[in-house]
């Protein structure tokens, strides 16, 4: 008897652990390659393909509205069958909006297959995790999802390893094309080990507490610190690369310090936990945003090689932990409906990541460098600060 139930256990367990990757697949095929492997791809393209500052910047703000048109899709939807077909779509869109870009030089196709790349996103980001999330309750696990978002920060790594093996020896478009292929690695557990979901049925004689709502004035002020947050995450996270490889010692070298970034990324939403956990969610936030700020501006004031791959482990180990901060103060404070307010949140996330990329690329073309771009960044991020402590001190004047 014993033993059967250690079997059944077990099963279990290795269950578990085939959903929980399946997800992590997803962000390592919609996020890692589909959407993120255009930053060490980006100094590629305009070394050997002609791309100019401008439409590199014009091409990463088309791809961040394609996630927000595919988040709000995905917020318009509250039927989980109807998800799980969605999530299939964007695995199926990743593999070939990637693979695609090595087929064309055409801006305006490249703008297109941008766009559907940052749509099939939300299948990781949005999709994947719902899905996972109803998996685990519905099986009587805790719902937590750390392990989930590990895949951002892995994947990351997964298309900075990649790029970096294929750079001396392929092509840009061969280098896509692989970039494709290799999607496909990724494709085949996302696409078996996901489950269809189950309505979950809320256990009976439990509510969620009943939790005064935080002033309007409150709601406000984290929608524009996370405006911010948005701003400071985009304009690293597009140009990183294509401004280190500008360094003598770094240059050809740009998508290792990619992997650099996916490497403090991965563990950063523990850390910042633990962090949340010993001096406060706020508090612990305005931590995140200081170090942000000084990956950003590090590039602008150092030439030095060590300091920049310092700026990128900084940016790498900050930006997972404001995201995955913010939306739990939000839950916290909206415990009866997150989901509403956590769209609020997107959509001001998301509206930065549509703006930031563009501006940077036009200050870049009227200078010739991205020191402008980062500047402003690092004022932004300046101001999310001054907001954070706003929000802190609106918190004294109304703690409940």
């Amino acid at each position: 008897m014993n033993i059967a139930v250690t079997s059944l256990t077990k099963a279990a367990r290795d269950e578990r652990h085939r959903v929980i990757f399946a997800g992590i697949c997803a962000l390592i095929l919609t996020v890692g390659l589909a959407r993120f492997a255009y930053t060490p791809m980006l100094p590629i393209m305009r070394d050997q393909a002609g791309l100019s500052h401008l439409a590199g910047g014009w091409l990463a703000t088309i791809n961040y509205a394609g996630y927000m048109s595919g988040a709000l899709l995905a917020a318009s939807i509250s039927d989980l069958g109807r998800k799980f077909v969605l999530y299939r779509i964007g695995l199926v869109i990743g593999v070939l909006s990637t693979a695609a870009m090595g087929l064309t030089d055409n801006v305006l196709l490249w703008a297109g297959l941008r766009f559907v790349a940052g749509l099939s996103s939300t299948a990781g980001l949005l999709m994947a995790s719902g899905l996972v999330l109803n998996w685990l309750i519905r099986q009587g696990h805790r719902p937590e999802l750390g392990l989930h978002f590990m895949g951002i920060g892995l994947g990351i790594v997964v298309s900075g390893i990649a790029v970096g093996s294929m750079v001396d020896w392929l092509s840009w478009d061969q280098q896509w094309l692989g970039l494709g292929a290799l999607g496909l690695v990724f494709f085949v557990p996302a696409w078996r080990w996901l489950p269809a979901p189950v309505t979950v049925q809320a256990a009976a004689g439990t509510s969620a507490p009943a939790l005064a709502a935080p002033t309007q004035r409150w709601m406000w002020l984290m929608i524009a610190t996370y405006f911010c947050a948005g701003f400071g995450f985009v304009t690293s996270a597009t140009f990183i690369v294509a401004i280190l490889v500008k360094l003598p010692l770094l240059a050809g070298k740009g998508s290792w310090v990619w992997v650099i970034v996916g490497l403090a990324a991965a563990p950063s939403g523990f850390v910042w936990d633990r962090v949340a956990n010993a001096l406060g969610r706020m508090h612990a936030l305005m931590i995140a945003y200081g170090l942000q700020i000084i990956s950003i501006i590090l590039p602008v004031f150092s030439d030095s090689p060590a300091l920049n791959v310092l700026g990128a482990l900084l940016f790498g180990a900050t930006f997972v932990g404001i995201v995955s901060l913010t939306l739990t103060i939000v839950g916290r404070h909206f415990p009866a409906n997150p989901a509403k307010a956590m769209a609020k949140m997107t959509l001001s996330y998301g509206v930065a990541q549509i703006v930031a990329p563009a501006m940077a690329g036009y200050i870049a073309t009227a200078t010739g460098s991205y020191h402008g771009a980062l500047i402003v960044t690092a004022v932004f991020m300046l101001a999310g600060m001054a907001l954070l402590q706003a929000l802190i001190n609106e918190e004294k004047r109304a703690p409940h």
